[in-house]
C-alpha cells in the first residue's frame, strides 16, 4: 500500500509579521486531489494563535502542489480556523472578497539572501561594505551576483511544483533578489506566493543561508525590499478610459492608513521618498512613475487605458492575502454606483 507525505503549511499568529509553519502528515493511497486532504489540527498555543487551556486550531487545506523536493509528497497550503470552524484572526486569506476570481494579481517578491555567520546580506564582507549599488541589478559574474545557485534551484522547484513564477532577477542591493508570481484570482495568487516563500526558506536551509524578508535590513544608501502588487479586474482590463482609471486611483487617496496597516511592518524605513518610493504618508500616481505610490504602466496607456496598475507600497514581508484583500476593497468602493 503506497504512502504519501502531505506537508501542511500555514501562517502563525506572530505580530507584526507572521511566519510560515509546517508539519508532515502521512496518508495511504492518496489521490493527489485537494478535496481528499483532510482537515487537521495543531497546537495554537505554540504559534501565538490560542491559549494553552484551549489550544486546538484547525488547518483547512485550500491549495495543493506537488512537492518537488521529496518523493511521493505534496505541499498543502492551509487556512487557520478556530476550533468552531470560523476563520482565525490571523487568517488573512479569509479577508479576500474575490469569489469569482475577477481580480488578477502579480506580486514582485523581493528578499535578501542572508549570511547567518556575520548577520549581513550574502556577499557583504565581514567588516565594512561592498561597493555601492549599481553593478548588482540583473548582474552576472563573481563579485556582483551572489547566491545564484540557491536562486536557480528555488526557481526550478517552483516550476516543478506548478507555481506560476513569471521570472527572477538579481536586485539593486548586494545579495538581494526577486521572483514574480502571477495568478488569476487573488486567493490563488496569495497561495502561490506563500508556497514559493516556503520553498525558498527550505531550499536555503541546506546552504545554511537565511532569507531576510524585512523591508529595510540594511540602513543607509541601500534599496529596501518590496512586494509590488500588480492588479487588475474586468473594469481595469477593459475600461478604455483615463477617467475610469482616475476614479479608481482617487479611491486610494483617503485610505492611505488602511493600506499601510497591511502593507508590512516597518514600512516607514522603506517608504521615504527615496530609492524609488513615495513617502509613507503621501499618495500619488503617475504613468511610468516608480517614485509614485501607484504606477500606471505605460503598456496600460498604450493599449488605450486597458490593463493594470502597480501598487508599489507593499513591502517584502507583507501578507499577500491581506494586501490583495485591501486593494480589492478599495477598487470595489470606487465602482459602487452613485
Amino acid at each position: 500500500m503506497a504512502k504519501f507525505k502531505l506537508e501542511y503549511i500555514w501562517l502563525d499568529g506572530y505580530k507584526p509579521t507572521q511566519s510560515l509553519r509546517s508539519k508532515t502528515r502521512i496518508e495511504k493511497d492518496f489521490s493527489g486531489d485537494l478535496e481528499d486532504c483532510p482537515m487537521w489540527s495543531f497546537d495554537g498555543s505554540s504559534t501565538e494563535q490560542a491559549p494553552g487551556n484551549s489550544s486546538d486550531c484547525l488547518l483547512k487545506p485550500v491549495a495543493i502542489f506537488p512537492d518537488p523536493g521529496r518523493k511521493s509528497a505534496y505541499l498543502v497550503m492551509c487556512e487557520v480556523l478556530n476550533a468552531d470552524g470560523t476563520p482565525h484572526p490571523s487568517n488573512g486569506r479569509a479577508t479576500i472578497d474575490d469569489d469569482d476570481n475577477d481580480f488578477w494579481f502579480g506580486f514582485e517578491q523581493e528578499y535578501f539572501l542572508w549570511d547567518l555567520a556575520i548577520n549581513k546580506p550574502y556577499g557583504f564582507p565581514e567588516n565594512g561594505y561592498p561597493g555601492p549599488q549599481g553593478p548588482y541589478y540583473c548582474s552576472v559574474g563573481a563579485g556582483k551576483a551572489y547566491g545564484r545557485d540557491i536562486v536557480e534551484e528555488h526557481l526550478d522547484l517552483c516550476l516543478e511544483a506548478g507555481i506560476n513564477v513569471e521570472g527572477i532577477n538579481a536586485e539593486v542591493a548586494t545579495g538581494q533578489w526577486e521572483f514574480q508570481i502571477f495568478a488569476k484570482g487573488a486567493k490563488a495568487a496569495g497561495d502561490q506566493v506563500w508556497v514559493a516563500r516556503y520553498l525558498l526558506e527550505r531550499t536555503a536551509e541546506k546552504y545554511d543561508v537565511g532569507i531576510n524578508w524585512h523591508c529595510k535590513p540594511v540602513q543607509g544608501d541601500w534599496n529596501g525590499s518590496g512586494m509590488h502588487a500588480n492588479f487588475s479586474n474586468e473594469t481595469l482590463r477593459t475600461a478604455g478610459s483615463k477617467d475610469v482609471y482616475e476614479v479608481i486611483l482617487e479611491a486610494f487617496r483617503p485610505v492611505i492608513k488602511e493600506h499601510i496597516d497591511v502593507y508590512g511592518a516597518d514600512n516607514h524605513l522603506r517608504l521615504t521618498g527615496k530609492h524609488e518610493t513615495q513617502s509613507i504618508d503621501k499618495f500619488s500616481y503617475g504613468v511610468s512613475d516608480r517614485g509614485a505610490s501607484i504606477r500606471i504602466p505605460i503598456a496600460t496607456v498604450e493599449k488605450g487605458w486597458k490593463g493594470y496598475l502597480e501598487d508599489r507600497r507593499p513591502n517584502s514581508a507583507a501578507d499577500p492575502y491581506k494586501v490583495a484583500g485591501r486593494i480589492i476593497k478599495t477598487v470595489k468602493s470606487a465602482l459602487v454606483p452613485a
